[in-house]
Parts: structure tokens; sequence; C-alpha cells
């Protein structure tokens, strides 16, 4: 899988991760359990390590971190959450509970939603510093103006927003935003919660998609976000280990160029 450096630090990132809302809330139970493990047992295989979820998504948190835990991926995993509550002493006790929950250490936290942002942005960076999170970050699934103003006055090393070949309001601004500034960028829901696909279904590729080396709608959906320079992961969410294994190989094709982008847009009729 290709890789793309965190802004800044340069740490190399896989381009395709994993989000786990709704996917990965589920019981305890083996069957439960078991595509999940394989879910991320293919991301890792495949070169991917990006581990998204938040105390928001039901379980999810708690199952990453049980299927984690003790095993080899679990050193190679840059796992990240977020803070999704009120007031400085309940966003460190709702960390400290991801933490623990994740398996005893965070990678990235980033505000969800930006609730009460002005009270755990220094929280975070105090976090950083004493090493307890490598990274801190802003979210938000259509808040872009905000989003954007946060940026431009603050140190953020992440931006988690949504992008897709159907939902391009952010590259007016806030994408070439993040670049300027030094902002990696998290692509939510780059399929639209699925909307897409299920448009796409039944339809074949278009010929000229074997330029790109595509075989399926979900990869070309994914190259055309990872073509965008300001982009550093996609993290598609699912549990079906046969859709990690389809995502995770559009990391390692080519990005789409312009006209390739364009061609793909007029197949959207968008």
């Amino acid at each position: 899988m290709r890789t793309r450096p965190a802004p800044r630090t340069a740490e190399p990132i896989p381009v395709v991760g994993l989000g786990t809302w709704q996917a990965f809330d589920v019981g305890a139970s083996a069957e439960d359990r078991a595509p999940r493990r394989e879910v991320l047992r293919r991301l890792f295989a495949a070169g991917g390590r990006v581990i998204d979820s938040s105390p928001m998504y039901g379980r999810a948190e708690g199952v990453v971190g049980d299927l984690l835990r003790g095993t080899p991926e679990h050193r190679r995993a840059f796992v990240a959450t977020k803070v999704w509550t009120r007031g400085r002493a309940e966003g460190e006790a709702q960390m400290e509970e991801s933490e623990r929950r994740m398996g005893g250490r965070l990678d990235l936290v980033q505000v969800h939603n930006l609730v009460d942002c002005k009270t755990h942005l220094p929280t975070l960076r105090a976090w950083r510093q004493a090493g307890r999170i490598r990274y801190l970050g802003i979210t938000h699934y259509s808040a872009i103006d905000e989003m954007a103003q946060i940026v431009e006055r603050e140190e953020i090393d992440f931006v988690q927003l949504p992008y897709s070949a159907g939902a391009r309001q952010v590259e007016a601004r806030l994408l070439p935003l993040c670049r300027e500034r030094g902002a990696g960028v998290i692509v939510m829901r780059p399929f639209e919660q699925g909307d897409l696909l299920r448009r796409l279904r039944g339809r074949p590729l278009p010929g000229w998609a074997s330029e790109t080396g595509a075989a399926s709608w979900a990869q070309l959906l994914l190259q055309f976000i990872l073509s965008h320079p300001a982009v550093t992961v996609a993290i598609p969410a699912t549990s079906r280990p046969e859709h990690m294994d389809d995502n995770a190989r559009a990391g390692s094709l080519p990005p789409l160029d312009e006209a390739q982008r364009r061609r793909l847009l007029g197949e959207l009729g968008l």
C-alpha cells in the first residue's frame, strides 16, 4: 500500500484505513467478533494500519481494543479516536476510558463534531506534550466553514472530513487550507454511507477504468479521493472482510489524473 507523510512529522501513513462507525458496534460473541477480527487481519496484511473510532460509536472502541490487544499488529496500528463531551474533566475522563478500551495507547485524538473544541484543544496539546498522544485533530460531518476557521487559527495535526466524488464541498477552501497549514486529512464517508455504491450497483465499470487498475467501483471512488494532494488517508467503514480487501487494493493503485477525475464525475452525472 502507498503511504503519504503526516504533514507535521513526515511519518508515513498508509492511504487506506478503517472506520468503525456501526461496523464494529457489536457484542462479545465469537459469531459477532470473527468477521471484525478478519477485517483487521486483512487491513494489516494489505499494509494498512489506521483504525478510527469514537466513544460515540457504541461498543466499537472496546471491540477494536479487544481484537488488537496482545497481537503483533497492535504495535503497528495507528489508533485514532475522539473526545465527545463537554468540560475539561469530563473530556480527560473520556479520553482515559478510550485509552483503556483501545488497548492502552492512542496515537490520535480528535474533537468529535467540534463539541467544546475550545476546552479540549488545550488538553490535547498537553497530552501531546506529555507523550500520551502523538497527534491531535478535529472532525465534523458538515461544519466545513467552522473547521476551516479553526485550521486557520490553530495548529491542527489532522482534520477528519467528509469527501467523495459526489460530495466535494471541501475542495473549495478546506482541503487547500489544510495543505497550506500542514494539517493531515482523514476522509470519512468516502462512499457517502454507501449511497454512491448503491446507485452504481449492477452497473459495469467504464472501459477506461482499466487504465487506472481499478477492478471495482469502490476502488475507483477511493482513487478519486486519494488523487487529491491534500488527502492523507481514507477510512471506509466495513465489517466485511471481502470489502476490506476491495478497499485496501485501492491503496496500491495510482491516483487518478485530472482527466480521469473529470471522466469519473461525468460517469456519475456530476
